[in-house]
């Protein structure tokens, strides 16, 4: 997601008329994401990005907007919903969207399920009536409100409702109650054993309506989760049904708001859903992939087929990085791409400066294999910016009243200094995989461009300050360096910090030249020393030279993950009380410890090799939501619950990843916990007995990355079958181009195609391997439509997407006849 700029805000009814808004991003009705604060706007611009894993099945994806209120609780100004069904519309366009009111009787998610069944009962007296028995069975994910769920539910059949018991804390709640109805009051006996014509009529107008609420223990009511309203009509075909619903608005008769009266949002999301098959079907395409660096010349194989027809060479350099990282692979794939790239290139200057193949996949790779060695370098200093807010404005003009510049000034560059120096002392922890891809662009520059001495070192320092440092520097939020975008006066700190070092960093001729403000330029006469530039050019040799160093330099304990979330007492004393409290959780690849909060002594260190599974915990254990648990030896477990969805599958992959070499991971644990003398699970009551169900998280680790070749051939496949109609276009220009070897037609000269025959060869093999995997996928989709039902667990009446599908697969299976 990429979260752009809210307009015309309504207007605060104080003197003032400004807000402080901030926007969060919600699957269905739980937060996953916050945006910083931005102050005193009603056209606030966020500019923030967001990517997450989407651990379970959702109906909307929200962003809601609030004005932060000091005193009282937040106010929420308006809120964007796109239905899941709806976001390929706006799959990658910037879109604008118009706020729209938030209203809690149009804020409804989860699902109820029913057992309807209308009989004729004969009456002592002989007279004939009909009674509907409603079954509520159960429902699934309601929302929380306010941090608690109390759900009951309400039957109504013209007349007074009845209602189920309240189902304390839990939003899956089993009711299993049944109502009884009178349909048709009592006519005189006749021997029909259907309606009579007024009765059906009668039938026909009623429905049956389903309510779900929150009881809440406060002054205003019961909180309304949704509804749901079936008219009786459709028991006419059959006396019983029973079937899983959406649960659905109420009908606020808000219509009258006009749409622009609370501005508008704009969005970029990008959403993708892939459906994996085992590894064995992926083998021919994978093949021709993982052969890419070994075709002569590069330009025909498939990897950078798949970069000249995708709209974006991100979009094709992000998966294949990942395929190549996983089959180790990488470093041969990208010295055959750049080394391509520098026989083109006619300038020294302009070396890797395009947003080419090449450069988007070093992009990748660094920021996939440089993530431990960024936090390593940067993130102390970063974390002191961040807390000590030490004011460093260097521009005339934007000086905040009583600021000294000269004080400013200093400030700022003891902090250039400090991460300058941390940086190009830290050549020895830079990451063997970037280490010989730079060693790769060097040697190829240096090759290319005999006569420019610089070109080996601006081949490297292009990459690593200017592509990897500097932006970590200016977002550090994008690098998992701070949980959030900075503040706005830290943010402009490290914004001047990120351009002084990029220039530090480029070795360029006229460094003055490059600042277009004067203040920047002044500034960096303090840097114009030789001293700074020999230290770039001996980091630069250390990352860049073949065999440059012991790789088993000593490691040293690197943050992977922190943050606050609730755990459950571990019971350490005899007759301690188990209760839940709020710790800041630290996780290095030592160990894992909570404490008070942030910079406290830690209260509980378990070492990495202690972890001997991580599993997700059934909800009815504590009837709380995301919770996890870490299980240590002797059947110790430490419960948490973490903020949300996505933060609850974060913590458990990344906890999972860094136990998974210990020896004693464990095979079978017990979902659920061990309460009241016995594991809910099983009912086994020693609380020693092994676990019920086989552990998810025992694979070994690989490489330093988890990836999965797999998944990441998939979305190779699909970005291919996107762009087929291009894959058949370049195979049309090999076709001429070898025919005819005459001058390059206008239509094709967008594809770059060194060898026609080769590349045609490689065209060939794609096309075939997308066109099989197309029909296992075909496949699949018949097998699983015959096979699914409309109104299961899975597709509840209701699920638009599933009626898509259905009228889809209609129309394919209509046209196939």
């Amino acid at each position: 997601l990429s979260l752009g700029e809210a307009k015309n805000l309504p207007t605060y009814p104080g003197p003032n008329k400004m807000r402080d808004c901030y926007c969060t991003v919600n699957l269905d009705q739980e937060e996953v994401f916050r945006t910083k604060i931005v102050e005193k706007s009603l056209c606030p611009f966020y500019g923030e990005d967001f990517y997450c894993e989407i651990p379970r099945t959702f109906r909307h994806l929200s962003f809601y907007i609030f004005d932060r209120d000091v005193f009282r609780r937040d106010s929420i100004i308006g809120k964007v919903a796109i239905q899941k069904e709806d976001l390929q519309k706006y799959h990658n366009r910037d879109t604008w969207f118009q706020l729209q009111h938030v209203d809690a009787d149009s804020e409804v998610q989860g699902k109820v399920h029913l057992e309807l069944r209308l009989s004729e009962v004969i009456t002592d007296t002989g007279v004939v009536c009909h009674k509907l028995a409603t079954r509520v069975l159960e429902c699934q994910g309601l929302p929380i409100v306010n941090g608690q769920c109390d759900p009951y539910a309400t039957v109504t059949l013209a007349g007074p409702s009845r209602q189920t018991k309240v189902k304390k804390k839990t939003n899956n709640p089993h009711f299993d109650e049944v109502f009884y109805f009178e349909v048709t009051r009592p006519s005189s006996y006749n021997k029909k054993s259907h309606f009579d014509i007024e009765d059906v009529d009668e039938v026909d107008k009623m429905e049956i309506r389903v309510d779900l609420w929150n009881a809440s223990n406060l002054k205003f009511g019961d909180e309304f989760l949704g509804e749901l309203r079936l008219p009786l009509k459709f028991l006419r075909q059959s006396s019983s049904y029973e079937a899983w619903y959406f649960l659905q608005p109420r009908d606020n008769g808000n219509k009258s708001l006009k749409p622009d009266d609370l501005g508008s949002l704009r969005l970029n999301v990008v959403y993708t859903e892939d459906h994996v098959f085992s590894s064995d079907y992926y083998s021919p395409l994978r093949d021709v992939l993982l052969k890419s660096a070994d075709v002569e010349p590069v330009s025909a194989s498939a990897a950078h087929i798949l970069g000249e027809v995708c709209r974006e060479k991100q979009e094709a350099a992000i998966p294949l990085v990942r395929l190549f990282l996983h089959y180790g692979r990488i470093v041969p794939f990208i010295s055959a791409i750049a080394n391509a790239e520098v026989k083109r290139t006619q300038d020294p200057n302009t070396i890797f400066r395009g947003n080419s193949l090449t450069s988007k996949c070093i992009d990748e790779t660094m920021k996939l294999a440089g993530m431990h060695y960024l936090q390593v370098t940067l993130k102390p200093i970063i974390d002191e910016i961040c807390q000590v807010h030490k004011p460093c404005e260097i521009d005339p003009v934007k000086l905040k009243d009583g600021e000294n510049l000269e004080n400013n000034r200093e400030n700022l560059r003891q902090y250039v200094d400090r991460i300058f120096t941390v940086i190009t002392k830290s050549g020895v922890s830079c990451p063997t995989v970037m280490c010989d891809i730079f060693f790769s662009l060097r040697e190829s520059a240096a090759k290319r461009f005999q006569g420019d001495l610089d070109v080996r070192y601006t081949a490297v320092s292009s990459f690593i300050f200017l592509r990897f440092f500097a932006p970590a520097i200016l977002s550090p939020n994008l690098f998992q360096l701070t949980p959030h975008h900075p503040d706005p006066q830290t943010s402009r700190t490290l914004t001047l910090i990120s351009k002084t070092i990029q220039t530090l960093g480029s070795l360029s001729k006229s460094k003055s030249a490059n600042f277009k403000e004067s203040y920047m330029a002044t500034f960096y006469d303090y840097f114009n020393e030789q001293k700074y530039a020999d230290a770039v050019k001996n980091f630069l040799d250390l990352i860049s030279s073949s065999g440059r160093r012991d790789h088993k330099s000593i490691e040293q304990p690197i943050l992977l993950k922190e943050g606050f979330m609730i755990k459950r007492a571990q019971g350490r004393k005899r007759f301690g009380m188990k209760n839940f409290k709020k710790r800041w959780f630290r996780l290095t690849n030592h160990e894992f410890t909570y404490q008070k909060s942030k910079g406290d002594h830690p209260l509980c260190s378990i070492p990495i090799e202690n972890i001997l599974a991580v599993e997700r915990l059934e909800e009815e254990s504590f009837k709380m939501k995301n919770m996890f648990q870490v299980i240590q030896p002797e059947r110790r477990v430490l419960y948490i619950q973490a903020n949300n969805c996505v933060e609850a599958k974060d913590w458990i992959d990344i906890l999972t990843k860094v136990s998974q070499c210990n020896k004693k991971r464990l095979t079978v644990y017990h979902p659920s916990a061990y309460l009241n003398g016995h594991w809910l699970c099983c009912k086994a009551t020693a609380d020693n007995t092994p676990g019920c169900t086989p552990c998810t998280g025992g694979l070994p680790a690989n490489i330093q990355l988890d990836i999965d070749g797999d998944r990441e051939t998939e979305r190779i496949y699909s970005l291919f079958n996107l762009y087929m109609p291009k894959l058949e276009k370049m195979q049309e220009a090999c076709g001429s181009k070898s025919v005819y070897d005459g001058p390059e037609e206008e239509e094709y000269s967008t594809f770059i195609i060194d060898d026609p025959k080769e590349t045609y060869k490689t065209l060939k093999l794609i096309i075939e391997g997308v066109g099989n995997l197309e029909q296992e996928h075909a496949q699949y989709k018949r097998d699983k439509f015959k096979k699914t039902k409309y109104g299961s667990q899975e597709h509840p009446i209701g699920d638009k997407s599933f009626q898509t599908y259905i009228r889809q697969q209609s129309e394919i299976s209509a046209h196939s006849i």
